[in-house]
């Protein structure tokens, strides 16, 4: 088992797919990296070569932010939004959706487990 950027990445995987399983890697950034590192396509991860596997560390490392960084990064982003008080900065701190999607029937995900409101009955017409 291959471990790169600290994760676990599956062995009988094509290596495309397999560094998709790392966070901040697409199938389009595994591409790039793969050719990069001079990665036949089609090769799988348990026919890696220790140097291939070193090759594709290295230009992760190089040219990538991935996992923790890019976590801590995009946290830092957020809190910095929360911080100047825009409305996206406000959106988040409401747990509410930030890029203009409606929020009167959809953002369950975004929004939580829905509460009811107390008092608030049904009108008998």
């Amino acid at each position: 088992m291959a471990r790169i950027a600290g994760v676990n990445i599956p062995t009988g995987k094509r290596v495309e797919v397999a560094l998709t399983y790392i966070h901040g890697i697409g199938r389009t950034k595994a591409a790039e990296i793969i050719k990069k590192a001079g990665v036949p396509y089609d090769r799988r991860v348990n026919q890696l070569t220790d140097d291939e596997v070193i090759h594709i560390r290295e230009t992760i490392d190089k040219e990538y932010i991935v996992e923790g960084d890019l976590r801590r990064e995009v946290a830092m982003n957020i809190k910095r939004l929360m911080d100047l008080g825009c409305y996206k900065g406000l959106r988040h701190r409401k747990s509410l959706p930030v890029r203009g999607q409606r929020t009167h029937t959809n953002a369950r995900t975004r929004k939580g487990k829905a509460r009811p409101i107390a008092g608030k009955k049904k009108a008998v017409v």
